[in-house]
């Protein structure tokens, strides 16, 4: 099995592992810190990652300046470049090590009066040390990079996979030994730096990557940061839209309101990271294939055919979630008070449904050097969702954050997006849209199996809902396979099926 395919598979293994352990170790989570204490440290957490945006969207520009110097078969050129970067983001961390502190000096006036004083002092050692992991994760990200830009993905998502693995276990101890959300992050942190021991010897010898810090072409440094710009102002939109109703709750309702409102989000965020698992493998091979013919029926082709495998992957978790979300988050988070956060997820998920099957059309604007456009205008947008969000939520409550959130997702990633693929990135977008139209046929079945079996059972205990989700999703993918999935996507399972089974043998 090649690095791509076994990229995609450990992709979703991660995934999955992720939310399995999240899903369990939440409501632990939840009961050992208490709801105060959980949502202070999300509170912390959605401050603190304001910072991640000082990468100005470097990340980003790797993989394609990578394959730019790779074409001409320069080694001295992408060790200057690696170099390059590394410098970059060393003192990018500098920075950020400096606005963390002040942050930190200054903590009463960034939460305003919503805290008790404990929980100041909490929220203080808090950030502390979530601002020295996020500068550790500065110079790891330009090793990791450099892993994804020669498609070793196997190593890179075996890593992921095991960083998913131990970040509960050792957690739980430590919760269970009472040191609380400071004991969390510091294991965050300890894994941080274990990874980046990792990805360091991977790099240098497995790779045998080298890092030239002398001789940069100030005029390469100057186009990198044009292309990087707009990426740096698309990363604050999805900033804002994924954490301002945090502050803005936290400062206007309370931490329990963000708590109610976290529970709802870390469902979103699984929602989104079992999609991104796939378009980010495909990141170097739409760079190849743009700074070759960039022929626009191919990248169509590309974007078609990885969209209606996340929309099939998408389109089970939704509707399974519709049927059985409000039951599973009152459970999940201990307390009826949590139906509230299953209307929250789906405010969420719902919009976020179009662009998340179109992501891959993210990597091919980069590529193409057409993402100006798109930053423009959802920064824009993201501006409104903060002026939507603050009288939606002084008359809804919770509710009324995801609602400024999901406005802002209809106007900017579906309307104008859609418009901006078809009419000036050069996809077919008509045509995607007919492939997936063509879906929901499938969707008849386990749709009204769904209603039928929720009429007549009350699912109201874990194992109603384990035993209701097997059952849709045994009843999902036969009504896929027969009313929904092409040849190539069938004859695709087909080859993974037979390779597992030998595998095994």
């Amino acid at each position: 099995m090649n690095q791509k395919k076994a990229g995609v598979i450990l992709s979703y293994t991660s995934e999955i592992i992720k939310i399995l352990s999240s899903l369990l170790y939440t409501p632990i989570m939840l009961r050992l810190l208490g709801q105060s204490e959980f949502g202070l440290y999300q509170l912390v957490h959605s401050v603190v990652s304001y910072l991640g945006l000082l990468s100005l969207g470097f990340t980003s520009a790797y993989i394609r300046y990578f394959s730019l110097a790779k074409t001409k078969g320069a080694e001295d050129e992408v060790a200057r470049l690696n170099g390059m970067f590394m410098t970059i983001f060393l003192v990018i961390a500098g920075i950020a090590a400096v606005c963390g502190g002040t942050m930190v000096c200054n903590i009463r006036h960034v939460f305003s009066t919503g805290l008790t004083d404990h929980e100041y002092e909490i929220a203080r050692v808090l950030m502390i040390m979530m601002v020295f992991n996020l500068c550790v994760s500065f110079p790891t990200s330009v090793f990791n990079c450099i892993i994804s830009a020669h498609e070793q993905f196997i190593f890179q998502r075996l890593l992921t996979v095991l960083q998913n693995l131990l970040n509960p276990f050792l957690t739980l101890p430590l919760l269970l030994m009472g040191y609380g959300s400071i004991g969390m992050v510091a294991v965050t942190t300890a894994i941080t730096l274990a990874k980046l021991a990792a990805d360091i010897i991977f790099v240098f010898y497995k790779l045998h990557a080298k890092f030239i810090f002398r001789g940069f072409k100030f005029s390469l440094l100057k186009d990198i940061w044009a292309f990087t710009f707009f990426i740096f102002l698309n990363q604050i939109i999805d900033q804002v839209n994924w954490s301002v109703d945090r502050f803005l709750l936290g400062r206007m309702l309370g931490t329990s309101a963000v708590t109610v409102y976290g529970l709802g989000a870390q469902i979103n965020t699984m929602y989104l990271q079992m999609s991104t698992a796939v378009s980010s493998v495909f990141a170097p091979q739409i760079n190849r294939m743009v700074a070759g013919n960039n022929n626009n029926h191919e990248l169509s082709v590309l974007f078609t055919r990885v969209g209606r495998i996340q929309f099939i992957l998408m389109g089970l978790i939704l509707s399974g979630f519709a049927f059985v979300g409000h039951s599973f988050m009152q459970i999940w988070g201990g307390s009826k008070s949590y139906g509230v956060s299953y209307y929250v997820a789906l405010l969420l998920i719902v919009p976020v449904t179009v662009p998340l099957i179109q992501n891959l059309g993210i990597e091919i604007q980069r590529a193409k050097n057409m993402h100006k456009a798109r930053s423009i205008v959802y920064t824009c947008i993201a501006l409104a969702n903060i002026f939507i969000s603050i009288p939606l939520i002084r008359k809804f409550g919770v509710i009324g954050a995801p609602m400024g959130t999901a406005i802002s997702i209809f106007l900017g990633n579906i309307l104008f997006m859609n418009w901006y693929y078809g009419e000036r990135i050069g996809i077919e977008i008509v045509e995607f849209w007919k492939s997936i139209f063509s879906f929901f046929p499938a969707f008849i079945l386990p749709l009204t199996c769904g209603m039928i079996i929720k009429h007549f059972w009350h699912i109201d205990s874990l194992v109603a809902i384990v035993v209701f989700a097997l059952i849709y999703t045994a009843i999902y993918c036969i009504s896929m396979w027969f009313w929904g999935m092409n040849l190539q996507e069938k004859d695709m399972v087909i080859r993974i099926y037979k390779k597992l089974l030998r595998n095994n043998k």
